[in-house]
């Protein structure tokens, strides 16, 4: 299956923004002040350790789609490469 040019930036993208946002979620969530994530004896709660396991999983699926992306803009790079015509400006046609 081959990804058209702007679904590939799109994945590539969407990775990259996963990452941002779950890293800064989990930093949140590491200093979490209001007795959520951690007791009063500091111990992790069942909330903190569910939304763990979300950021976790949204890592992994962030970093896979990421890739997809990246080899797909890898891709078209390569392939405008081989053919010799230039790289339009994006949403133009050559």
């Amino acid at each position: 299956m081959k990804l058209s040019r702007p679904v590939s930036w799109f994945l590539l993208a969407f990775g990259v923004w996963s990452w941002f946002i779950w890293i800064t979620f989990v930093k949140n969530l590491w200093k979490d002040g209001s007795g959520l994530a951690f007791d009063d004896a500091g111990d992790p709660t069942a909330y903190f350790w569910v939304h763990l396991l979300l950021a976790v999983a949204s890592f992994l699926l962030g970093t896979a789609i990421g890739v997809i992306g990246f080899r797909a803009v890898r891709a078209h790079h390569r392939e405008r490469s081989a053919t010799g015509v230039p790289t339009a400006p994006t949403g133009e046609q050559p």
